[in-house]
């Protein structure tokens, strides 16, 4: 009755639209009082789920993006991006990508990317002559990329959730990332030579040149967070205050676009998006100490290896059921409630953890782009202002080059773990 109650409540709330973090933590309540347990659990689960040092690291990276964004970091990057790739067919469209490859080593997450990239890139290819459902769903599809190429918040929350290095999983993410991205460029340009879309005369190295001497200081972020890591010298919640720090002088002293006026909004900001993530971490940890008391993970375990105990069956599955689960739910919460149950599934049958995690976040990362809660499909329609299915149905190629890149990333172990493994051993 009392876990009836739980999932019901939960699935009616999704359904209604009410925000997931309110959703969990009504069932969860709603579980409690019916089980006659007493709601002191609530905050003493919900404390122990943010109490976590790696998550630290949260509110710092999303501060480093958006001071970044805010001192027009985003203008810099899709410049470079321009003079790298705007001379080619359909070059608006290879630019959008790229700048959404250079955002990803920035952001940190696939909403972020396709406001910033999105509120640039959107309008520039329609006035370029580009339809708008292709310049929406394009931009969509390449926000994907975000949390995937390091730092990513959705891989901070998994190495917390599975004790595993958050180094090694920023550089399993690496090779997916670029993956996605030029996977995405490719097929762009068959369609843009195909449809004849525009491109741009070829500049000149020097326009090259400049271009990068521009954006080098907001590239040198990356270099920065993935060089701490990689040296050892500093954990990743260290890591995402030094960046922060950068960004605040970059933005105010050598880009100019930050004024300082404008850092108490963009702190404000910042808080607000980090409170609500680990909001949602916490209720979602009371659920899945519900669901774990109700033998949830086991049972679901029991039922994927009564089917089959294939390991390229049961990755085909796994897949299956977070593509699902991503048309529908938050990653943040889907990674939280599902992610420990899946992750004893996948080792039970030889799956290594930091190979399974990677495909598990790509996973809900194509999620956002899929109907009927593809957030980022929300917002790119917005910013193109036109309806969302004009975007899903330009989105289909793009759609199905992430998929391809998932399906490599999930049956070619040593996409994700040779990088992290070189650097830090097996």
């Amino acid at each position: 009755m009392a876990l009836a109650a739980l999932l019901g409540l939960f699935l009616l709330c999704l359904v209604a639209s009410v925000p997931v973090a309110v959703a969990l933590g009504l069932s969860s309540a709603a579980y409690l009082l019916i089980a006659g347990i007493p709601l002191v659990v609530i905050p003493q689960k919900f404390y122990a789920g943010i109490d976590v040092f790696v998550l630290l690291c949260i509110p710092g990276f999303i501060l480093a993006g958006n001071l970044m964004n805010a001192g027009r970091i985003t203008e810099a990057i899709v410049g470079f991006a321009n003079a790298l790739v705007g001379w080619i067919r359909g070059g608006l469209g290879l630019t959008n990508v790229a700048g959404s490859m250079l955002f990803a080593g920035i952001s940190g997450t696939a909403v972020a990317d396709a406001a910033s990239i999105g509120a640039v890139m959107i309008p520039g290819m329609k006035k370029s002559g580009y339809p708008a459902g292709f310049a929406a769903a394009l931009t969509a599809a390449s926000s994907t990329i975000g949390p995937i190429i390091p730092p990513s918040v959705p891989m901070i929350i998994v190495g917390a959730l599975a004790g595993i290095s958050v180094g090694r999983m920023f550089l399993a993410g690496a090779v997916p990332g670029l993956l996605l991205g030029f996977g995405l460029m490719i097929v762009c340009y068959q369609l843009a030579r195909r449809r004849g879309y525009p491109h741009q005369p070829w500049a000149g190295w020097r326009r090259l040149g400049r271009s990068f001497l521009g954006a080098a200081w907001a590239l040198a972020m990356t270099a920065l967070i993935i060089g701490g890591l990689m040296s050892g010298k500093v954990t990743p919640t260290e890591t995402s205050i030094v960046a922060s720090v950068y960004a605040f002088v970059v933005g105010v002293f050598i880009y100019r676009g930050l004024k300082l006026r404008d850092v108490p909004k963009v702190m404000i900001d910042s808080a607000i998006s980090s409170a609500g993530i680990l909001v949602l971490v916490g209720f979602a940890n009371v659920f899945g100490w519900i669901l774990a008391s109700e033998q949830i993970p086991q049972m679901l375990a029991h039922s994927v290896l009564a089917i089959t105990d294939n390991k390229y069956l049961v990755i085909l599955i796994i897949n299956l059921l977070l593509l699902f689960v991503g048309m529908f739910m938050e990653t943040i919460a889907a990674l939280i409630i599902l992610f420990g149950p899946l992750l004893a599934v996948a080792q039970s049958v030889g799956i290594d953890p930091v190979h399974f995690a990677t495909f598990a976040v790509l996973n809900l990362m194509i999620g956002l782009t899929t109907p009927p809660v593809g957030v980022c499909l929300f917002v790119c329609a917005n910013i193109a202002k036109v309806p969302l299915g004009q975007v899903v149905r330009a989105l289909v190629p793009f759609l199905l080059v992430n998929l391809f890149v998932l399906l490599l990333v999930s049956y070619v172990p040593a996409l994700s773990l040779w990088l992290p493994n070189l650097v830090f051993g097996k």
